[in-house]
């Protein structure tokens, strides 16, 4: 059996682009716990929905938004890993 040990290697952290890693913002009220859908376009179908909540609710006042991001880590340049993700790409092509 053969080992090898990868003492250093540098990776880089970014936002996820993939289709399937969905960026979203939600919101939920604090006084019921309703919590709107997410948006993943804008944060406005957002802020719509807690101003009609509001309308309906009016003791319904304060909200934590949540805004999601998903994150990739990739080898950088000269990480031996960015040569086997180079053909593992290439070959989903």
């Amino acid at each position: 059996m053969t080992r090898s040990i990868l003492r250093a290697a540098e990776w880089t952290l970014g936002v996820d682009i993939d289709e399937e890693a969905a960026q979203g913002v939600s919101a939920v009220c604090l006084a019921c716990g309703k919590q709107s859908a997410v948006s993943a376009d804008d944060r406005l179908a957002v802020e719509i929905w807690a101003l009609k909540h509001t309308g309906l609710n009016p003791g319904h006042r304060r909200y934590k938004a949540t805004a999601e991001t998903h994150w990739r880590v990739t080898p950088a340049e000269g990480n031996p890993y960015r040569e086997s993700d180079d053909r593992h790409d290439r070959a989903d092509e």
